[in-house]
Protein backbone atom coordinates (compact mmCIF):
# COMPACT_ATOMS: atom_id res chain seq x y z
CA UNK A 1 0.00 0.00 0.00
CA UNK A 2 1.49 3.36 -0.95
CA UNK A 3 0.87 5.90 1.75
CA UNK A 4 1.88 9.56 1.89
CA UNK A 5 3.96 9.88 5.10
CA UNK A 6 2.03 13.04 6.01
CA UNK A 7 -1.36 11.32 5.78
CA UNK A 8 -2.80 8.66 8.08
CA UNK A 9 -2.56 5.16 6.65
CA UNK A 10 -5.84 3.71 5.41
CA UNK A 11 -6.61 0.03 5.57
CA UNK A 12 -9.75 0.41 3.43
CA UNK A 13 -10.18 -2.67 1.27
CA UNK A 14 -7.93 -4.83 3.47
CA UNK A 15 -8.85 -8.02 5.23
CA UNK A 16 -8.68 -8.33 8.98
CA UNK A 17 -8.26 -11.83 10.31
CA UNK A 18 -8.97 -12.26 14.00
CA UNK A 19 -5.87 -13.30 15.87
CA UNK A 20 -6.28 -16.56 17.80
CA UNK A 21 -5.68 -14.44 20.93
CA UNK A 22 -8.80 -12.34 20.22
CA UNK A 23 -11.36 -13.84 22.58
CA UNK A 24 -14.30 -11.55 21.81
CA UNK A 25 -16.97 -14.06 20.71
CA UNK A 26 -18.23 -11.55 18.13
CA UNK A 27 -14.97 -11.89 16.22
CA UNK A 28 -13.51 -15.31 17.09
CA UNK A 29 -11.91 -16.74 13.90
CA UNK A 30 -13.52 -14.12 11.68
CA UNK A 31 -12.49 -12.76 8.31
CA UNK A 32 -13.52 -9.14 8.00
CA UNK A 33 -13.36 -6.82 5.00
CA UNK A 34 -12.72 -3.19 5.92
CA UNK A 35 -15.02 -1.15 3.70
CA UNK A 36 -13.73 2.15 5.10
CA UNK A 37 -10.90 3.20 7.41
CA UNK A 38 -9.04 6.33 8.45
CA UNK A 39 -7.24 6.87 11.72
CA UNK A 40 -9.18 10.12 12.19
CA UNK A 41 -12.71 8.81 11.53
CA UNK A 42 -12.52 5.16 12.56
CA UNK A 43 -13.45 2.16 10.47
CA UNK A 44 -16.29 -0.09 9.42
CA UNK A 45 -16.54 -3.38 7.61
CA UNK A 46 -18.30 -6.71 7.35
CA UNK A 47 -17.56 -10.16 8.72
CA UNK A 48 -17.46 -12.45 5.70
CA UNK A 49 -17.58 -15.88 7.28
CA UNK A 50 -20.64 -15.83 9.55
CA UNK A 51 -23.65 -17.02 7.52
CA UNK A 52 -26.96 -16.66 9.37
CA UNK A 53 -28.71 -19.55 7.61
CA UNK A 54 -31.30 -17.07 6.36
CA UNK A 55 -32.11 -15.75 2.92
CA UNK A 56 -32.96 -12.17 1.99
CA UNK A 57 -36.60 -13.21 1.41
CA UNK A 58 -36.78 -14.31 5.07
CA UNK A 59 -36.02 -10.73 6.14
CA UNK A 60 -37.71 -8.70 3.40
CA UNK A 61 -40.81 -10.76 2.70
CA UNK A 62 -42.90 -7.77 1.60
CA UNK A 63 -40.58 -6.59 -1.19
CA UNK A 64 -40.24 -7.67 -4.82
CA UNK A 65 -36.77 -9.20 -4.69
CA UNK A 66 -36.31 -11.20 -7.87
CA UNK A 67 -32.97 -13.06 -7.76
CA UNK A 68 -32.06 -11.38 -4.44
CA UNK A 69 -34.70 -13.46 -2.65
CA UNK A 70 -32.46 -16.54 -2.45
CA UNK A 71 -29.29 -14.65 -1.52
CA UNK A 72 -27.79 -15.87 1.79
CA UNK A 73 -27.48 -13.34 4.62
CA UNK A 74 -24.39 -12.97 6.81
CA UNK A 75 -23.82 -11.46 10.22
CA UNK A 76 -21.68 -8.44 9.30
CA UNK A 77 -20.93 -7.57 12.89
CA UNK A 78 -22.41 -6.69 16.25
CA UNK A 79 -23.41 -3.09 15.39
CA UNK A 80 -26.77 -2.21 13.81
CA UNK A 81 -28.13 -5.74 13.75
CA UNK A 82 -31.62 -4.39 13.11
CA UNK A 83 -30.68 -3.43 9.53
CA UNK A 84 -30.01 -5.40 6.35
CA UNK A 85 -27.33 -3.96 4.07
CA UNK A 86 -26.06 -5.13 0.71
CA UNK A 87 -22.53 -5.09 -0.66
CA UNK A 88 -21.32 -5.96 -4.16
CA UNK A 89 -17.89 -7.46 -4.78
CA UNK A 90 -15.97 -7.63 -8.01
CA UNK A 91 -12.56 -9.31 -8.24
CA UNK A 92 -10.19 -8.05 -10.95
CA UNK A 93 -7.99 -11.01 -11.85
CA UNK A 94 -5.57 -8.82 -13.81
CA UNK A 95 -4.80 -6.37 -10.98
CA UNK A 96 -5.65 -8.84 -8.18
CA UNK A 97 -7.79 -6.21 -6.53
CA UNK A 98 -11.22 -6.32 -4.98
CA UNK A 99 -13.82 -3.66 -5.56
CA UNK A 100 -16.49 -3.38 -2.89
CA UNK A 101 -19.56 -1.18 -3.20
CA UNK A 102 -21.57 -0.59 -0.06
CA UNK A 103 -24.09 0.22 1.27
CA UNK A 104 -26.44 -0.68 -1.56
CA UNK A 105 -30.21 -0.37 -1.66
CA UNK A 106 -32.29 -3.36 -2.75
CA UNK A 107 -32.58 -1.88 -6.26
CA UNK A 108 -28.82 -1.23 -6.49
CA UNK A 109 -28.07 -4.76 -5.26
CA UNK A 110 -30.36 -6.20 -7.95
CA UNK A 111 -28.56 -4.15 -10.62
CA UNK A 112 -25.14 -5.33 -9.42
CA UNK A 113 -26.34 -8.93 -9.34
CA UNK A 114 -27.60 -8.59 -12.92
CA UNK A 115 -24.12 -7.31 -13.92
CA UNK A 116 -22.66 -10.59 -12.67
CA UNK A 117 -21.14 -9.22 -9.48
CA UNK A 118 -21.11 -11.13 -6.23
CA UNK A 119 -23.68 -9.59 -3.89
CA UNK A 120 -24.05 -10.34 -0.21
CA UNK A 121 -26.60 -9.33 2.37
CA UNK A 122 -25.36 -8.40 5.83
CA UNK A 123 -27.25 -7.94 9.06
CA UNK A 124 -25.17 -5.55 11.12
CA UNK A 125 -21.64 -4.36 10.61
CA UNK A 126 -18.38 -4.06 12.50
CA UNK A 127 -17.31 -0.58 13.55
CA UNK A 128 -14.48 1.18 15.35
CA UNK A 129 -14.29 4.74 16.61
CA UNK A 130 -11.30 7.01 16.01
CA UNK A 131 -8.08 5.24 17.04
CA UNK A 132 -9.85 2.11 18.31
CA UNK A 133 -8.77 -0.17 15.46
CA UNK A 134 -5.21 1.14 15.61
CA UNK A 135 -5.14 0.28 19.32
CA UNK A 136 -6.39 -3.24 18.59
CA UNK A 137 -3.77 -3.63 15.85
CA UNK A 138 -1.02 -2.58 18.29
CA UNK A 139 -2.30 -5.27 20.68
CA UNK A 140 -2.02 -7.85 17.85
CA UNK A 141 -5.76 -8.57 17.94
CA UNK A 142 -5.91 -8.56 14.14
CA UNK A 143 -3.80 -9.81 11.26
CA UNK A 144 -4.04 -7.58 8.20
CA UNK A 145 -3.61 -8.76 4.63
CA UNK A 146 -4.67 -7.72 1.14
CA UNK A 147 -8.00 -9.07 -0.10
CA UNK A 148 -7.95 -12.46 -1.77
CA UNK A 149 -10.20 -13.96 -4.40
CA UNK A 150 -11.07 -16.69 -1.88
CA UNK A 151 -13.45 -14.33 -0.11
CA UNK A 152 -15.65 -14.48 -3.20
CA UNK A 153 -15.04 -18.03 -4.43
CA UNK A 154 -14.98 -19.71 -1.02
CA UNK A 155 -16.92 -17.18 1.02
CA UNK A 156 -19.40 -19.78 2.24
CA UNK A 157 -16.66 -22.04 3.58
CA UNK A 158 -16.55 -22.33 7.37
CA UNK A 159 -12.80 -22.79 6.84
CA UNK A 160 -12.23 -19.36 5.21
CA UNK A 161 -10.25 -18.02 8.18
CA UNK A 162 -7.90 -21.02 8.14
CA UNK A 163 -7.58 -21.04 4.34
CA UNK A 164 -6.45 -17.41 4.23
CA UNK A 165 -4.03 -17.84 7.15
CA UNK A 166 -2.53 -20.89 5.39
CA UNK A 167 -1.69 -18.69 2.40
CA UNK A 168 0.20 -16.17 4.55
CA UNK A 169 3.08 -18.53 5.36
CA UNK A 170 4.28 -21.17 7.85
CA UNK A 171 3.90 -19.04 11.00
CA UNK A 172 0.28 -18.20 10.16
CA UNK A 173 -0.41 -21.80 9.15
CA UNK A 174 0.64 -22.79 12.66
CA UNK A 175 -1.63 -20.10 14.16
CA UNK A 176 -4.54 -21.41 12.11
CA UNK A 177 -4.17 -24.82 13.70
CA UNK A 178 -3.93 -23.69 17.31
CA UNK A 179 -6.64 -25.16 19.52
CA UNK A 180 -9.45 -22.78 20.40
CA UNK A 181 -8.36 -22.95 24.02
CA UNK A 182 -4.57 -23.54 24.16
CA UNK A 183 -4.77 -24.31 27.90
CA UNK A 184 -6.63 -27.50 26.97
CA UNK A 185 -3.63 -28.72 24.94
Amino acid sequence: MNVDPGQPESLSGSLLLASPALRDPNFFHTVLLLASHTSDNGAFGYILNRPLEKKVADLLADEELGPLADLPVYLGGPVGTDKLTFAAFDWNTKTRQLRCQTPLSTEQALTELEKGRTVRGFVGYSGWSEGQLENELEQNSWITCPPQQKIITEGDSPELWRLILDDLGPYYKLLARMPADPSMN
